[in-house]
């Protein structure tokens, strides 16, 4: 597929386990066969994660920028030059500071076309917040700086995807936040990234009810009347195969999601505890709908494990081959779109 893709690795906050889950996906030299990464953070930083793992057999190539990135190596960019105070498992102002240099410098390279893909580490949504950095998460902060009209929390693995319609908001607000053309949207999101990403020609979405029991035919909430149900039939007026809406309790005991291609959930919780029950290990968090390709591991900062070498990588390197895997069916989907085959007729007189 020509060139190898370039990915961009954000390191997320210092005190947690980013750098951590990073070096030892790298430390396989089998990924540097699929990809070229570039991690934004500083070599510093990364000695100091790396000691706490006994590690020694482990370098970054050092970069400038990202056009000196080397095919075979590990590489990074020094993003700061003053030495940073890192204090594991701690939630520090400083966390949050070198967090936000790293993800706005790969964000910025990304959005350049320097790097093709781009994987962030977990940051920490409190202390990451400043004047530069004012949202609720990676998702949102992404979204805004590519000028995305809008864009859809997608949680993927080979078992299970999951969307929501609202994402980091308080619960009592949750209500008010869904509306029909909200749901519409999120559903056209959902259909053309399980077709352009995942390449899933005819994919079939079920959409989860806000209230106990789908609202129990309004006895419990009016939501599914009101605006869910008119969401789905407007989604199949416009060809999306939704389905639904389902009382979510049932809808996960039963695995019934095991008949679908991905699941719509109304709210962060209702769809993420279930996820993470089916695919903790695995699991990835791909942002849909953005023009750029980014992905991240579903967990946290892990600060209770920081420093403690006992961080799997296993949801990060899922995170890095996701992004592998998109960035090259997008390729390959337009150069097939540009390439398409000619139509011929056949003579009737053909033997």
């Amino acid at each position: 597929m020509g060139e190898k893709i370039k990915v961009g690795i954000s390191i997320g906050d210092v005190n947690g386990i980013g750098l951590e889950v990073i070096i030892k996906t790298l430390m396989d030299n089998r990924v540097l066969d699929y990809c070229t990464p570039i991690v934004y953070g500083h070599t510093k930083v990364a000695s100091f994660h790396r000691k706490t793992m006994d590690t020694n057999e482990f370098n970054f190539n050092v970069i400038s920028n990202a056009s000196m990135a080397q095919n075979k190596r590990a590489n990074m960019i020094n993003c700061w030059e003053e030495d940073v105070k890192i204090e594991l498992g701690m939630t520090t102002e400083t966390g949050g500071k070198y967090a936000f240099i790293s993800l706005e410098k790969a964000l910025d390279d990304l959005i350049a076309g320097n790097t093709d893909a781009l994987v962030t580490a977990p940051i920490n949504k409190h202390n990451i917040q400043s004047d530069s950095f004012q949202f609720a998460g990676h998702t949102e902060y992404i979204q805004a700086k590519t000028n995305a009209a809008d864009s859809l929390m997608f949680l993927v693995s080979d078992d299970i995807r999951v969307g929501v319609v609202t994402g980091h908001i308080p619960v009592q607000e949750i209500p008010e936040k869904i509306s029909v053309e909200k749901i519409v949207s999120k559903l056209t999101l959902m259909s053309e990234s399980l077709k352009k990403d995942f390449w899933i020609q005819k994919p079939k979405i079920a959409v989860l009810g806000l209230n106990p029991h789908a609202g129990d035919n309004g006895l419990i909430g009016k939501e599914e009347l009101e605006i869910i149900i008119p969401a789905i039939a407007e989604a199949n007026a416009h060809g999306i195969f939704a389905f639904g809406p389902y009382a979510a309790d049932g809808f996960f005991a039963t695995h019934t999601y095991s008949q679908f291609d991905a699941v719509l959930a109304m709210y962060h919780d209702q769809g993420l505890i279930p996820f993470k029950q089916v695919a903790f290990h695995n699991g990835v968090n791909f942002t849909a709908g953005l023009p750029v390709v980014r992905t991240s591991p579903d967990h946290g900062t892990g600060y209770d494990i920081a420093g403690k070498n006992q961080a799997s990588e296993s949801s990060f390197r899922e995170a890095l081959f996701t992004a592998i895997n998109i960035v090259e069916r997008r390729r390959e989907s337009v150069e097939l779109s540009s390439n398409p085959l000619k139509l011929s007729k056949f003579s009737k007189d053909r033997d």
